[in-house]
């Protein structure tokens, strides 16, 4: 369904240009969840913004690569076209919905306002379809929240009112970047129920995430990110079970765990390195407990490992 091929993602600062995301490639297949996991600022975001042709200009560029869509390069598409795509065909929970959700208009007006520019169908037809929406993800008196402005919701329902403009028009993929993080665990459960009921439909999904347990609950394959480049990808349950790079291991071990002794919880040493400070080698030299010198200067390729299984780490070529 979707290809991602030699994706660049350069953003210029008043300190120079960086690369938020560098030579990144992956797909995903129809009727499946791809999760993107890794540590913030490792270039997720970006990611994603890039399959919608979403980054901000001027300071944003894709500089290189391909974007495949059922067949079509999205890159190569003009503003029309994007916009046919975008909520129809692929759909997007952004991260912050206080930022996502315009502060000017209701509720109703906007969920309508997306169904309508879609579907030729009457206002009144979109209005019920967006009301029985925030019922589906849990947003108590859906028809007053209609008429209410964002800023009268609580942050946890302007994610649920995101996560309703995201599923409504049931889209063939949906990028999902960390949406439910201002949900309680309860309505975290709820929602990927409804995700699920979203795959069994035929809908793909990119969930993007830094918690290893919604990796394990949600995901048929997992992409492993840091410092803007994929270094680890296969299926979850060989993610976590024979995880071959230093990176992917260490956020495995930083899970939480029930001990008798009362252990300490294990952490990765160091920092994630500024943009401007990467290696030419591999981005997680300082931090890995296994580098040598050729780590420091040479870049790592993803080396299949059998089965779909890829790590981009000198050791598993030993």
């Amino acid at each position: 369904m979707l290809e991602v091929k030699n994706i660049t993602v350069v953003f210029k600062t008043d300190k120079g240009s960086v690369k938020a995301v560098d030579d990144v490639s992956f797909h995903i297949e129809k009727n499946e969840i791809v999760g993107l996991v890794g540590e913030s600022g490792c270039g997720k975001s970006a990611t994603a913004l890039s399959i919608l042709r979403l980054i901000p200009l001027p300071y944003g560029k894709i500089e290189t690569g391909r974007i495949i869509f059922q067949g079509r390069n999205l890159l190569e598409l003009d503003y029309r076209e994007m916009r046919k795509i975008r909520g129809r065909l692929i759909s997007m929970i952004f991260q912050e919905p206080g930022s996502a959700l315009s502060p000017l208009h209701k509720i109703g007006r906007q969920l309508t306002e997306t169904i309508l520019l879609h579907k030729n169908i009457t206002r009144k037809e979109a209005w019920n379809i967006a009301e029985a929406w925030l019922g589906k993800v849990k947003i108590p008196a859906a028809g007053d929240r209609m008429s209410a402005y964002p800023y009268q919701l609580s942050g946890g329902m302007q994610q649920r009112v995101m996560i309703a403009m995201a599923l409504m028009l049931e889209p063939d993929l949906v990028i999902a970047d960390e949406p439910t993080t201002a949900l309680d665990v309860t309505i975290q459960a709820q929602i990927f129920e409804i995700v699920r009921r979203m795959k069994q439909s035929n809908t793909s999904i990119l969930l993007i995430t830094h918690d290893m347990g919604v990796i394990w609950e949600m995901c048929d394959r997992v992409m492993v990110m840091y410092a803007s480049r994929i270094v680890e990808e296969g299926s979850k349950e060989e993610i976590f079970s024979k995880p071959a790079h230093p990176y992917t291991r260490g956020l495995l071990e930083s899970i939480p765990k029930f001990s008798a002794d009362g252990g300490r919880l294990k952490t990765i040493p160091g920092r994630v390195p500024s943009p401007f400070n990467y290696t030419t080698g591999c981005h997680f030299f300082d931090r890995c407990p296994h580098s040598f010198n050729r780590c420091r200067s040479e870049r790592p390729k993803l080396i299949d490992l059998g089965g779909g299984h890829k790590a981009a780490c000198f050791l598993v070529q030993k």
